[in-house]
């Protein structure tokens, strides 16, 4: 990742610190770390202000450090110290006063130790900072996404060719991820959901024992990681020729809500208006009370991230931001129908970054 995109991120941050009116913020989420930093291990702090920028870790990763984040100033504590002597020793060096902490990652105990080791530092809490920022992503992050989504495409066309009656779900799940593996995937981007007739009903479905050929459609949700920690998020329903005519109705439904929303997608459009679209659209054809969760939700380094595309949510969309769009319809006893691609806000509208084909004769096998 290149090293004039984390400056960027840097400054952008360093920028926010001072409009909260504190000198410095003790980075302690990994996500966030890496984000900042490009450091793709864990256990580890920054300390970022204006004149300073702190890595704190330990000697497992001296070397890997030197690889991914050359000429970033790193303290490596001792294995006989802990994180908080360490802390101690770089804030004391540090001389500063007000410090900013992420208070929805900060648990007490934390907080406590923090208070006890630096009587002289007022600690100020603040929220999501850090993740308001990584809401719109640069030129390297999109291509990251481009990559996952590359890497997840040629893993599901794997997996379409390799299933049959006798395959588990579970099995099913398993031979997916292998497949995005074998395009350079990292790992699957969350467990990859394959469920099979009235379980596709559960949005969250978790894989079991059950044969792919004891119900005509299942659902496929799924997405890759890539090496640098990127991730993809996509579902498309597999159906056969005997599935039940009902099963087509509530799959053109879900296609009209997403391909009427994705239409939505602009800057300027705030996300609870982009929800509303589908939302109407899947209401007006009587399952209104069956779509029972947000319309989709922004992808990075964590699956979930904002911005959220929710009935509540005010946030504006703006060029950069990578959501996901997937309305889904779900009949306890019978079955569902979730139809997800992930959608790039550009300056003058949107792009699909996904392309699956997702029409009802395409889902047929």
């Amino acid at each position: 990742m290149s090293k004039d995109y984390l400056g960027a991120r840097q400054k952008k941050l360093i920028s926010q610190i001072k409009r909260i009116g504190a000198e410095a913020l003790l980075v302690t989420s990994e996500t966030n770390v890496t984000y900042l930093t490009g450091f793709s291990g864990d256990s580890s702090y920054l300390l970022i202000g204006k004149g300073q920028t702190v890595l704190i870790s330990d000697g497992r990763y001296t070397t890997q450090l030197e690889e991914e984040c050359p000429g970033l100033d790193v303290h490596i504590r001792k294995p006989t110290e802990s994180m908080i002597v360490a802390l101690e020793q770089v804030l004391k060096k540090s001389h500063l006063t007000k410090v900013g902490l992420e208070s929805h990652v900060v648990t007490c105990d934390l907080l406590d130790a923090l208070t006890g080791i630096t009587p002289a530092i007022q600690w100020n809490p603040v929220s999501n900072v850090v993740e308001e920022l990584r809401m719109v992503k640069d030129a390297s992050e999109i291509q990251e996404i481009r990559e996952a989504v590359d890497q997840a495409q040629r893993g599901f066309e794997v997996f379409r060719a390799l299933l049959t009656n006798e395959m588990t779900e579970l099995q099913g799940a398993h031979e997916l991820e292998h497949a995005m593996r074998r395009f350079g995937a990292r790992q699957a981007a969350f467990d990859p959901i394959v469920a099979v007739g009235e379980r596709s009903a559960l949005p969250h479905a978790i894989p079991t024992e059950k044969l792919i050929g004891e119900s005509p459609f299942l659902l496929v949700d799924w997405g890759a990681m890539t090496q640098k920690g990127y991730r993809s998020d996509l579902t498309r329903m597999i159906i056969r020729d005997r599935a039940p005519s009902k099963l087509k109705k509530v799959y053109n439904t879900v296609l009209q809500a997403q391909l009427a929303a994705i239409k939505a997608i602009k800057p300027g459009v705030l996300c609870k208006d982009v929800d509303q679209v589908a939302r109407k659209v899947i209401n007006k054809a009587g399952f209104g009370k069956q779509f029972t969760h947000s319309l989709g939700h922004g992808i990075g380094l964590d699956i979930h991230e904002g911005p959220r595309l929710g009935g509540n949510v005010e946030t504006e969309l703006k060029p950069g931001m990578i959501v996901t769009v997937e309305p889904g319809i779900y009949l306890p006893g019978w079955g569902g129908v979730r139809i997800e691609d992930d959608v790039l806000v550009t300056r003058s509208g949107h792009e699909v970054l996904t392309s699956v084909p997702k029409d009802y004769e395409s889902a047929l096998v």
